[in-house]
């Protein structure tokens, strides 16, 4: 990992311990876990969002003024919203995205759950999806989460991430492997 990288894994590590624990102590991991998502989606949806907690030109009082904004209208909960401005305050809004995926995590974890990110050919149906996460529940014993994505240059099938091991059944790798035997055969 690069050094900035590092650097910017260790603010949102303390910031997502800080809130994950506050929101723990007020029994309120369910509206953390809202919020978490919401921002995540919030962030994947809107580039003018990202760009603005990335600026650095963006001045800390036009940050702040702009986050406290969002929360409010994606009602957020008083928690999540305060860090914000004290990451708004702070200017360390920049470590946003990695704060959103590091609360995830801590939230998963606690409910003894699993994340796979899935990605397919095309998307998958509920009966489809739910069938993955049953197998993939017998597999690890926890409950499994699909973070599922969308990639249509697999042709067909698709690839599971769960921790570190990784599944891949497309027809895209399958005919990789299959021109890479031609070449070691003429």
């Amino acid at each position: 990992m690069s050094e900035p990288a590092s650097i910017s894994q260790g603010i949102a590590g303390r910031y997502a311990q800080a809130l994950f624990e506050l929101a723990k102590e007020a029994k309120d991991l369910k509206a953390l876990e809202a919020d978490a998502d919401a921002l995540g989606a919030a962030l994947a949806a809107s580039p003018e969002l990202a760009a603005m907690i990335a600026s650095p030109v963006v001045p800390r009082a036009e940050q702040g003024a702009a986050m406290a904004a969002v929360a409010a209208k994606m009602g957020l909960s008083a928690l999540t919203a305060n860090t914000l401005a004290l990451m708004g305050g702070n200017r360390r809004l920049f470590v946003l995205p990695q704060l959103v995926a590091d609360l995830k995590a801590r939230i998963a974890t606690e409910k003894g759950e699993v994340t796979a990110d899935v990605t397919s050919a095309s998307k998958l149906s509920a009966a489809q999806a739910k069938k993955l996460a049953e197998t993939l529940k017998a597999k690890v014993g926890k409950t499994v989460k699909l973070n599922t994505t969308v990639d249509e240059s697999l042709i067909g099938g698709l690839i599971v991430k769960l921790g570190s091991t990784m599944i891949d059944t497309s027809v895209k790798s399958k005919l990789a492997a299959l021109q890479n035997a031609m070449k070691e055969v003429g």
